[in-house]
């Protein structure tokens, strides 16, 4: 699942699922692109960046955060 919203329809989140919630901050433009390996994420503007993640557990109520964060 991208960090940022695309025209096809989303991936659907159904209980038992986990997901990484990569947020990426830039200190450029917001503009990105993938490096040939397709899994590389880089700013097009060649400004530095970071990623910070958590792990949510999808469940039939609220979902759970199973990072480990103090």
């Amino acid at each position: 699942v991208p960090n940022f919203r695309q025209k096809r329809r989303g991936v659907q989140l159904i209980p038992g699922m986990t997901l990484a919630i990569e947020p990426m901050i830039n200190l450029g433009r917001a503009d990105v692109g993938w490096l040939d390996d397709d899994w590389t994420v880089v700013t097009m503007d060649g400004s530095i960046s970071a990623h910070y993640e958590n792990t949510i557990l999808i469940t039939d109520g609220e979902p759970e955060i199973l990072t480990l964060t103090k």
